[in-house]
């Protein structure tokens, strides 16, 4: 869970107890305030989610492998389960970005990093696979398939037409595969109890499981929505791009219009996010709602008290934060 100075993010180890972290964080956008202008900002807000997002599930790999090392201490484990859920994840982009530690962020439970270890480097050597896997899939594998249609087609603007829409098709594909793994579905899970929890919450109820259990687990300004709305643009924006040159200057091309992508659905969310009750805005963005049936699902109330317990620590932070200033 994320406010405007602090973000928390919360994780229950294996003897039930629910450990928080929490940091202040000082976002690009207001470190490059000449930056915060339309269709510039979302490159920096997607920068800023994507490594947050990543430390997030730094700290909850790292909860995961100590309680597998207290478990078995004869038997160390090497986390594999959550290097591999790590970079299954990371295609999506469903990231924050936050600074160094506050010095009052806890640390119970949460393990000493002092010192660099097998697990870091096999999560970071993940993420840097999982980042190559997202631009394999979703960026040269479309364009190499679609290759081969180039003689029968022949027409750059079809070429380009229908490598849009297979890496539209390769990327539902993509999350419904994952889905139907065990640990991607338990996140799905989470993130369905975040939705849940922050729709309670920005309709002005109390968090209480009563409440939150009339919500449901849908929400406009997703992730999900972004990435699929950065997907349904660029197949317009590359359709006027060539198809004469050699392949890996045009996925060069398609790479380095990524900012501009970018750009163009953040303010689609936001727009979108400011006007909730616009059927014009829900029918737009109708396929990423319903994406999102497939990204979250339902949770449970153990689920649902996690989330809870990350927005109360942001809550409480941000107040703090409100009356000291």
């Amino acid at each position: 869970m994320r406010g405007p100075r602090y973000y928390a993010v919360a994780v229950r180890r294996l003897n039930g107890e629910i450990v928080v972290q929490h940091e202040n964080i000082e976002s690009l956008l207001r470190r490059f305030q000449w930056l915060n202008k339309p269709f510039l900002r979302g490159t920096l807000a997607l920068i800023d989610a994507l490594v947050l997002g990543m430390k997030s599930l730094m700290f909850s790999a790292d909860i995961a492998m100590k309680d597998a090392e207290e478990a078995t201490p004869k038997k160390p484990r090497s986390g594999g389960n959550n290097c591999l859920l790590l970079m299954f994840l990371l295609p999506l982009g469903i990231f924050a970005w936050s600074s160094e530690a506050s010095p009052e962020s806890p640390t119970d439970g949460k393990p000493n990093r002092a010192k660099s270890s097998i697990n870091d480097i096999a999560i970071s050597a993940t993420m840097v696979l999982g980042l190559a896997l997202g631009i394999v899939i979703f960026v040269v594998l479309p364009h190499l398939l679609v290759g081969l249609l180039q003689k029968p087609i022949g027409n750059s603007f079809l070429l380009n037409l229908a490598e849009g829409f297979t890496r539209l098709a390769l990327f539902v594909l993509y999350v419904l595969a994952i889905s139907l793994m065990k640990d991607i579905r338990r996140v799905f899970e989470y993130h369905g109890a975040e939705h849940k929890v922050i729709n309670t919450f920005e309709a002005g109820q109390e968090l209480t499981f009563e409440n939150i259990n009339k919500y449901g687990t849908i929400h406009q300004r997703c992730g999900t929505s972004f990435i699929l709305l950065l997907i349904v643009l660029s197949i317009f924006l590359f359709a006027f791009l060539g198809w004469h040159n050699a392949w890996y200057l045009r996925v060069g091309s398609r790479l380095l219009l990524l900012p501009v992508l970018a750009g163009l659905a953040y303010e689609g969310i936001r727009f979108a996010g400011k006007h909730r009750d616009s059927v014009l805005v829900n029918a737009i963005l109708s396929l990423g709602l319903l994406l999102q049936k497939i990204t979250t699902r339902q949770p449970d109330d153990k689920q649902i008290e996690v989330a809870v317990k990350s927005l109360e620590a942001v809550i409480g932070l941000e107040q703090e934060q409100e009356v000291s200033a």
